[in-house]
């Protein structure tokens, strides 16, 4: 049985998945550590309130792990997802989430060893550690090993969109381990740098990088440092992160389509009925909602059975209001960022350590795309064929808006360019799905001719 592919970069310890359950080997060298951590009062007190992924015994688990590991059992997430899929709110979340917990356990005498982005999961948008292996008993005077990391993978990509109004999304992506401090110090100009967190936590160390001095940094940090210090540090930094706010979002071009749109108010009332219909029909346990906007219609859903929706969409501006309503109406709804001509790859090492938004899929029961095909067919020349391929293959069962072509938005595609899409028309569309699945309905919502279309593949 092999391991998760993301998780060999540990030593002391593995994660497998056996026939659905999430085992964690723990290393016969790594056991002492661990054991001593989670029998602190403290971790497991934020193990009780859901900051912490809970760990029970697993030793009857089938799992060809090394001689002498312990076994335990983490309870299975619902989706995972990447820092470079996660708005501005989300990663602020997890920063927050990371330095929340980190401030309770030294509190209480535990430590943690590193400070990865990839350690933090969401339910709905509730933030979660998952990494067992990741705390280790506080060492009197030591310095936080994991600063560095931190910065590169939660506070530098923050700084990007509130001092310079550029998404993180599409940089961590392509370097997945964050934004190394030399390259944003370079980019923060010189009307901006007139601060001391920024200073102290980007541009000293950019400079310490640069300028070859960090042998010196390592003997500063020889001399101990007292926990009061080190608590003070993360105090400050989370007070200094709790201030940021992106840059450009509130005038990105969909960020207010679910106000400004051109149904009628029949014409929503009719498409709202038919995703209620349609989930009430299927309970999914999971949904995807591409081009979720602002996540009306994944409310919709979460309110006519369906567990919980993950929904995607390439405007961040959409993605910052989506956060906000599962945010604060509790809704079991990850909004993610996502761009359906260009998804999240395989990748990593081996090119399998971040897992292709395809590969996630499994998890999905049903999916929802409306007012989504043009985009992508039009706006990105994406053949009508290949896209029906992409979405019929993500979920068993969905339900997809076909925007025809006289719809003032599809012209609004077609007005500066030439239109070469001579096989963009409803029953074609209706006819590739039907290669792959079975066409249960069709219904025209809307005067233009836009049409609700449920198929079903199982």
């Amino acid at each position: 049985m092999a391991a998760d592919p993301a998780s060999f970069r540990d030593p002391a310890g593995r994660v497998y998945d056996v026939g659905g359950r999430i085992v964690r080997a723990v290393a016969r060298s790594a056991t002492a550590d661990f054991e001593c951590a989670w029998n602190n009062p403290a971790l497991k007190e934020l193990v009780s309130a859901g900051y912490v992924i809970d760990t029970v015994d697993a030793s009857d688990a089938a799992v060809d792990a090394p001689e002498g590991a312990r076994l335990v059992e983490h309870p299975r997430l619902p989706f995972i997802s990447y820092p470079y899929e996660w708005s501005f709110s989300l990663l602020k979340r997890a920063a927050l989430h990371h330095l929340d917990l980190q401030i309770s356990l030294l509190e209480g005498g535990v430590a943690l060893s590193d400070a990865t982005a990839y350690n933090v999961q969401f339910v709905g948008v509730r933030p979660v550690f998952i990494d067992a292996l990741s705390f280790k008993p506080y060492v009197e005077g030591e310095y936080w090993n994991g600063h560095r990391q931190f910065c590169e993978q939660f506070l530098n990509p923050l700084l990007m969109q509130a001092l310079l109004g550029a998404p993180h999304n599409e940089w961590f992506r392509g370097s997945l381990e964050g934004v190394p401090t030399p390259m944003l110090a370079r980019l923060i100009p010189p009307a901006k740098r007139f601060s001391f967190n920024l200073w102290a936590h980007v541009l000293a160390p950019a400079k310490a990088q640069s300028s070859g001095v960090v042998e010196k940094a390592k003997r500063a940090i020889a001399r101990p440092l007292p926990k009061s210090s080190y608590l003070g540090l993360l105090r400050q930094l989370r007070a200094w992160i709790a201030t940021l706010a992106p840059l450009g979002v509130d005038k990105t071009v969909w960020r207010d389509y679910a106000d400004n749109n051109s149904y009628a108010s029949d014409e929503a009332k009719a498409k709202e009925r038919i995703i209620a219909d349609f989930t009430r029909r299927v309970s999914p346990k999971q949904l995807w909602d591409l081009g979720c906007n602002t996540g009306h219609y994944a409310e919709t859903a979460l309110a006519n059975g369906a567990r919980s929706v993950i929904g995607f969409d390439a405007d961040l501006g959409a993605l910052e209001r989506a956060f906000a309503r599962a945010d604060e109406r509790k809704l079991d709804f990850l909004p993610l960022y996502q761009d359906a001509a260009n998804p999240s790859p395989s990748q990593g090492w081996g090119g399998v350590e971040r897992k292709s938004l395809a590969d996630r899929s499994n998890s999905a029961e049903a999916a929802i795309a409306l007012a989504f095909v043009h985009h992508i067919a039009i706006g990105r020349n994406v053949p009508l064929d290949r896209f029906v391929d992409w979405l019929v293959a993500l979920a068993p069962t969905g339900v997809v808006e076909f925007v025809p072509k006289n719809d003032a938005m599809v012209q609004r595609l077609l007005a500066l360019r030439q239109d070469i899409f001579a096989d963009y028309a409803l029953e074609t569309f209706k006819a590739l799905i039907g290669r792959h699945a079975r066409v249960i309905s069709s219904e025209t919502v809307t005067a233009s001719g836009r049409a609700l279309v449920i198929y079903d593949r199982r």
